[in-house]
């Protein structure tokens, strides 16, 4: 009962902003483009300011890498047995490869494990947003007509404020520069970048609409995503040298739903948009009846 309790408040917000956005009919990309060039680099280079490098950002690197490049292996296992064609078997990587940490993870940790798991959760949301605009955006743009994957993908990786984030952090934190009382202007803004991504999902999740559903699709992903993720993930981290907490966030943040920003690359590439964002909305409602049951398991025998 406390894990609902907990997933409550999560889906409370996101209901907040699906709301907001069905009645007010705002533009989601002011608020989304706030949230990715503001708050959250500011949000990234606190954490990356405050905590020093150790051989765990290693193995979540590896971690990360390998549930993707795992995931995707699967789906293109899957695509050649449904004979799927190349754009298909890309708009099911956008759906099941890449999870929503940002949004919905490292607010989910936050409620789960307070502070003490924001270190851990921040550090994969950076490393999974390196993923979605490296690898995300080539399968997004490789199954589009123009086919301009490599090129494309470069360009995003330009444009991601967080990683500049992380690494102006990490300069202040080596070279040991004090932020005197600016400390508590970055402590604001970057406070407010958790629930300020949680509204702009809900307002995303109220701009999709579920038409002409291809379901073998949707279910493949949604079983890819919701409940082999978590095994993959869990098969992973089991053998690596890390804190019990570290490996139950982990677990967690791979069962998460599938990432907002691959129904944006799906729409902008025209890669199966209509598939991808039904696997975005469908996964994070599925999500509260998966996520209790990976976190009762991951809590309970991790």
């Amino acid at each position: 009962m406390s894990i609902i309790t907990i997933l409550l408040p999560i889906f409370f917000v996101f209901g907040v902003g699906y709301l907001a956005q069905r009645f007010l009919k705002l533009e989601t990309r002011v608020l989304s483009n706030l949230a990715l060039y503001v708050l959250v680099p500011l949000l990234v280079f606190r954490t990356f300011y405050e905590q020093e490098i150790d051989s765990s950002y290693g193995y979540l690197s590896i971690y990360m890498l390998g549930l993707c490049f795992a995931l995707i292996g699967l789906v293109s296992i899957l695509s050649k047995i449904y004979g799927y064609t190349e754009s298909e078997r890309c708009g099911l990587v956008l759906s099941s490869a890449f999870m929503n940490n940002g949004n919905y993870g490292t607010p989910l940790v936050l409620f789960l494990f307070g502070t003490v798991g924001m270190e851990t959760a921040i550090v994969l949301m950076v490393l999974q947003q390196l993923l979605m605009s490296t690898l995300g955006v080539y399968y997004a743009a490789k199954g589009s007509p123009d086919h301009d994957g490599i090129k494309a993908a470069l360009r995003a990786v330009r444009k991601m404020p967080m990683v500049y984030g992380a690494i102006v952090g990490l300069l202040f934190q080596w070279l040991h520069i004090p932020l005197g009382t600016i400390r508590d202007g970055v402590d604001l803004i970057a406070d407010a970048a958790i629930p300020v991504i949680m509204v702009t999902l809900g307002m995303q999740l109220a701009n999709i609409r579920l038409r002409a559903i291809d379901w073998r699709k949707l279910s493949t992903a949604l079983s890819l995503k919701l409940m082999i993720a978590p095994l993959i993930a869990t098969g992973i981290v089991v053998l690596m040298p890390l804190d019990p907490l570290t490996k139950q966030i982990m677990i967690i943040m791979a069962a998460t739903p599938t990432a907002a920003n691959t129904t944006m690359y799906a729409i902008q590439f025209h890669t199966e948009p209509q598939n991808v964002s039904s696997a975005t909305l469908v996964s994070t409602l599925s999500s509260l009846v998966t996520m209790p049951v990976v976190i009762y398991l991951a809590t309970t025998f991790v």
